[in-house]
């Protein structure tokens, strides 16, 4: 079997791609939640939620959008001591997103309002975020495991981290009037630029791009599938009535 050689250039371009794409993300969620978290005061008609909950998740999901933008400039400027030795606490972030995250979501479907802004009934896109939920634990779980090849573990933080994007898009002006088809198809633009940077990079896709952006491609249509189900519904209500 022939061995990839990655070129000092290709390695170069490889940092650069994961600092911007990382801000990128940074700027989308912080564009998506100006409203309702970042500038709330600015802003005293937008429809933010009342729960503490959901402001200490948003503090726990800006931390760690801040350390993935942290981690992948120590990474771009050789300081990957400092990375790994700060790795550990994005374990704890990404174990504190999944929990915060799911109590959220199970909270926001069971109130009477809903989803704020989501013209949707809040039982069927229960399925939207307890998805990327799942996913988000999921990459997060396989970028821990394979962590000594870089190259993977890398990618699969990144996934990890676009997969948050769904929500951000939800909030952005004019995006909710197409559904979850618009937030979820501006989310896989991020999965399209790293595929078309492994491909310029690499020559090909790498395993974790392939597999990993598949997955959560298809799992956008199972969501919406799934979501309008007895099956769904009945367990939604059964979730929704452990946090009320």
């Amino acid at each position: 079997m022939a061995t990839m050689v990655i070129t000092p250039t290709a390695v170069a371009a490889e940092r650069r791609f994961y600092s911007g794409i990382a801000l990128a993300i940074l700027l989308a969620v912080l564009v998506g939640f100006s409203r309702t978290f970042f500038l709330r005061p600015l802003f005293p008609d937008a429809r933010a939620p009342s729960e503490t909950l959901f402001y200490v998740h948003g503090a726990v999901a800006t931390a760690w959008l801040l350390l993935f933008v942290l981690q992948t400039r120590l990474v771009a400027t050789g300081r990957t001591a400092w990375h790994r030795r700060i790795g550990p606490y994005g374990a704890l972030l990404a174990l504190a997103m999944v929990v915060l995250g799911l109590w959220g979501a199970l909270t926001a479907a069971g109130r009477a309002t809903g989803f704020n802004g989501v013209p949707v009934p809040p039982m069927q896109f229960l399925a939207i975020p307890v998805f990327d939920i799942s996913l988000f634990a999921l990459f997060v779980v396989l970028a821990v495991v394979r962590r000594r090849d870089l190259a993977a573990h890398k990618r699969w933080m990144l996934l990890a981290t676009i997969n948050l994007l769904p929500a951000a898009f939800a909030r952005w002006p004019g995006v909710t009037q197409f559904g979850p088809i618009g937030f979820l198809a501006l989310t896989d633009l991020f999965i399209l630029a790293l595929a078309v940077h492994d491909r310029r990079t690499r020559g090909r896709l790498h395993p974790a791009t392939l597999w990993g952006g598949l997955l959560l491609i298809a799992s956008q249509p199972l969501r919406l599938a799934v979501s309008g189900t007895e099956g769904w519904l009945a367990f939604a209500h059964w979730a929704t009535g452990l946090v009320a």
